[in-house]
This record gives C-alpha cells, structure tokens and sequence, in this order.
C-alpha cells in the first residue's frame, strides 16, 4: 500500500514547450482532417479564364464547383470579363505565367492577331451570326419583310450606316469582309468598301449604341449597325413587342464562332484542371446556358424563344465563311484610314480640261469627282487645294484658292469644307490659255506640304491634270525636278504624290517617276467612270 501510495503521489511535470507543440500539432492534424474532408481529399488549382464581356456571368456559374472526373484536382476558376481587342493586347504582352490559362473571345480572328501567344483551340462555345440591326419600321420601308437584300444591296442604300470600331469590333470588321467577298474580293471591291466606311464616318452623329437604341424606338429613321444576332435577342429581353430586328442578307451571314482557345501548355494538376475548364465550357450543360441567353449552339441550334418576339429568326442563316489572312489584311487597309489626312489637291485649268467627258468636260468631271469625295472624308481630314496651268500669276504656274485647314475648322463664320465646296464648283470657269506648268507646280506644292507639314497625319499632295508638262524653256526639266525631289525628301517629314492622269493625253509614266521619288502613286483616269474610283483607291492606298 505504501508502494502504491508513493508511486500515486509522484506525478511527472510536462514541460510548457511540449505541451504547445502537442496542441499545435493536434490542431494542425484537425485542420488538415477538416481540409481534407471538405475538399474531397483533392489537390486544388486555379484556373484563369478571360472571356468576352457578353459570355462573363454565364461563365462564371458554369464554372462553379469543379473537379476532375477521379476527384483529385478541385478547379478554383478565376473569370474575367474582358474586350477582345484588350485581351490580344494583353496575349502580346504579358509575361507566359501573368497569361489566362483559357481565353474565349468572340471570333477567331482574334487569334490570328496574336502571334506571340502559343494557343489552341478546342472547339466553340457557341455562335452568332453578324447581322444587321435596325427597326422594324425601316425594314418594312425598304422592303427587306420578305425578300432579304444581298450585301452590297444592304450597305448601299442612303439609310445611314453607324459602324463600330473596326479595331475592336469583329461585327464590324466581319461585315465589310463579307460585303468585300460579296463584291468579288478584287480591287473595286476595295474600292467599294472604302466608300462605305468613309460614307457612315460621314452618314450618322449617333453611336452604334444609340443606333441600337433608335431601332427599339421602332423609329423609322433608325440606322443600320453591324451587330451580332446575340445583342438584338439580348436587347429584346424586356421587350412586349420587339421593334429592334435583324437584318440577315441572302448570301448569309458571317459568325462569331466564340473560340474556347488554351493558352500556352499546362502540366500535371494544372492541366488536368485546364481540361476541366474546357470540358465545361463545351459540354451539353453549356449548350443549353449559351441558348438560353440569345447565342446559337455550335451546330446551328436556335436560341431558346427565337422569332419574332425576340426580333431573330429560329432557322439557322447560311454562313459567309471568312479567313482570317483576308480579314487582317483588310483591318491594316482599312486602318490607314484611321488616322487623318492633310491633302493639297492641285488641279490642272489648262486649255485642254474643255475637252468633252461623257456629259460633260474633264473640268466639270474634276470638279465632280472632287466634290463627292469631299462629302465622304471625315472632318479631322484637312484639305487645301490650288488650281495650275503656265503663269497664272505672273511666272508662277500656280495659284492657291483654299488654304490647307481641317474639314471643321471655321474661318470668317464659314466652315472649311463649305469653301472648299463653294471653290470646287468654280474649277470649270478658271480654264485659262496656254499650257500646263507640271514640274514647277509640283515642286512647289511638295514644298509647300512639307512646310506646312502635320506629324499626327499622312501628308500628300494630289495632282489631277490631263496633259504633260508645257514650261520646260521657262522652268524645271524633268531630270531637276526628280534630282531635287529625292535631294530635298525629309524621313521625318515625308510628303507622298499621288499624280492622276486624266484623259488619254495625260503622261502618266511622268507621274510614276514623281511617285517613285516621293513614295507615292500615280493612277490614269481615262474615262468618267474612272476619276471616281481613282480618288477612292488613293485613299486606300495612302498609307
């Protein structure tokens, strides 16, 4: 008894170091137990997904609470809502581990924009025709309720024409592309586009967004907007009585295909988690969340309430399939459109411009084709404009009728473009004797570009005139001019020439060579159906 007593009585003393690291550690096998029950005993990993702004919270519920199939990656995916063309910025750019694991934008021709990133797609999520949007009203008055136009027929009415950002916008961009295929794809399709881009710049003060909103106003001077098939039905959604409709051209429609790309190469749980990421995203589960908000389904399904109380159609259109090479070398023509021009326009008033055009003189045609393509160009063009022949002004062979100023700019009360216009209309009436004083005239006009020169604009001088130089006893030969053209260019402040022959007797090849030396172009007009044309492809090419 005693020995029990004395063992009882000698209790041993846990040091306070042990007894902490025995909680700790009891805690830390609790927490883990705790984390592991609630996860499923997985490993988790995070997904980053960048998706167009009209797919972000269909996204974001698709893809709630995933894991592999075998239950050993849990998928924590990260969605941004974001613009493609932000996003292919950032695709350039960015760091490979600062890249989204998986990007949806929504065209494919994004793709071909991103040269840097490694991707690869999977298949789509969904599809929407690009159509276009406008009233009921207006498609009633243009007789579209029952035969539909083709492309071209569609762009090229006097219905104003409100067309997104072609840097940003698929829609837009898919839409002149189709018109362009619609058209032949040549030059004059080209042409043809330039035309209607500069016509909407010029054709509607509204927005594409307040185009859309005229067309649910069921006003009957609604615009037409390139616009995807989705946005109508999303805008309809409140609707009793939709009077926002789309337009679909009888050659079909090109799609925005909603690509679901991976983007670079992911490895162990990251990529089986990346695969869960895109098998969501193209599952039957998605198929039916995409229709249910206005998109079609990979193969054509109609979106869940298409008719005409949602303002589209329930049967599938024909699809105008586009390449992406074709529509990138578009984008860049077209961009050099994007930033404005500073031209001097110099116009030949010899004798010979009375020589009879179709209905008309070379005069008036000059005048003419002059005066539509200044009701095309936007304001933020500047445009100047001299007339020549030989010794207008004493010995000079030139004479300045408007200054060089910005389409808006107001002078005395008057806007620029209306003086030009006033002036324009006076070329048939300064025809003056004698002959045509080419390569003094183009020299001083270079010159006087270069000192007039805007570094934010594409600076070029136009000439029109219909014969060949006449000064050469008085003035410059044609050797001198080129000599001091090439001895005078400024790199950073080049001054292109775009020489147009009018007329049959016209020498072209001179202004080729004047071309050459100044980086521009030279174009023979032989007829009234050419200048037109001329003047359009110039713009084109200007850049």
């Amino acid at each position: 008894m005693g020995r029990h007593a004395e063992r009882t009585t000698q209790r041993r003393t846990v040091p306070p170091v042990l007894l902490a690291a025995g909680l700790a550690v009891v805690l830390v096998l609790g927490g883990l137990g705790w984390w592991l029950t609630a996860s499923g005993g997985c490993e988790r990993a995070t997904v980053d997904v960048t998706v167009a702004p009209e797919l972000g919270p269909l996204t974001e519920e698709l893809l709630t609470d995933l894991e592999s199939p075998d239950g050993e990656v849990c998928v924590d995916a990260q969605v941004t809502a974001q613009e493609p063309l932000q996003s292919a910025g950032a695709l350039g750019a960015l760091a490979e581990d600062a890249l989204p694991d998986v990007w949806v934008p929504d065209s494919r021709l994004w793709a071909a924009r991103v040269a840097s990133a490694e991707l690869e797609q999977e298949g789509s999520m969904a599809v929407s025709p690009v159509v276009l949007g406008t009233s009921r009203a207006v498609v009633d008055d243009l007789g579209w309720s029952d035969t539909p136009p083709g492309w071209s027929e569609a762009m090229g009415t006097d219905r104003p024409l409100a067309v997104p950002d072609l840097a940003s916008s698929a829609e837009a961009l898919s839409v002149l592309a189709a018109v362009r295929t619609a058209l032949g794809g040549d030059a004059d399709a080209d042409n043809a586009i330039v035309q209607a881009v500069l016509a909407a710049a010029r054709s509607t003060a509204l927005s594409p967004g307040e185009a859309l909103d005229a067309g649910r106003a069921g006003s009957a001077e609604a615009p037409l907007v390139p616009v995807s098939e989705q946005e109508v039905y999303a805008l309809n959604q409140d609707a009793q009585d939709a009077e926002l409709v789309a337009v679909y051209p009888a050659e079909g429609s090109p799609v925005l295909d909603y690509p679901v790309l991976r983007v670079g190469a992911a490895t162990g749980a990251q990529q089986q988690a990346v695969d869960v990421v895109v098998g969501r995203l193209l599952s039957d589960e998605a198929q039916t969340a995409v229709r249910d908000a206005g998109f079609r389904g990979p193969e054509g399904a109609a979106p869940t309430g298409a008719g005409p109380e949602t303002g589209i159609v329930a049967a599938s259109p024909e699809v105008v399939p586009l390449e992406a090479e074709q529509v990138q070398a578009l984008l860049t023509r077209l961009s050099s459109l994007a930033a404005p021009s500073r031209i001097l326009s110099v116009f030949d008033v010899s004798t010979s411009m009375e020589a009879p055009v179709g209905d008309g003189t070379r005069a008036t045609l000059a005048r003419d084709a002059a005066k539509a393509a200044l009701s095309l160009v936007p304001d933020n063009y500047a445009l100047g404009s001299w007339v020549f022949a030989y010794q207008l002004e004493g010995d000079r062979d030139w004479e300045q009728m408007v200054p060089t100023r910005e389409l808006d700019d107001v002078v005395d009360g008057r806007v620029q473009r209306e003086i030009l216009d006033e002036q324009l209309d006076t070329l048939p009436d300064r025809l003056t004797p004698g002959g045509t004083g080419l390569y003094d005239t183009t020299l001083a006009a270079v010159r006087a570009a270069r000192e007039d020169y805007d570094p934010t604009a594409v600076n070029s001088v136009l000439i029109v005139t219909d014969g060949a130089n006449e000064d050469d006893d008085a003035g410059l030969g044609l050797e001198e001019l080129l000599g001091t053209l090439s001895a005078e260019a400024d790199p950073d402040r080049p001054v292109k020439v775009i020489g147009v022959a009018l007329g049959p007797d016209a020498d072209v090849s001179v202004l080729e060579e004047i071309a050459d030396v100044t980086g521009g172009a030279a174009y023979s007009a032989v007829d009234e159906t050419d200048l037109q044309t001329v003047l359009f492809d110039a713009l084109r090419q200007r850049g």
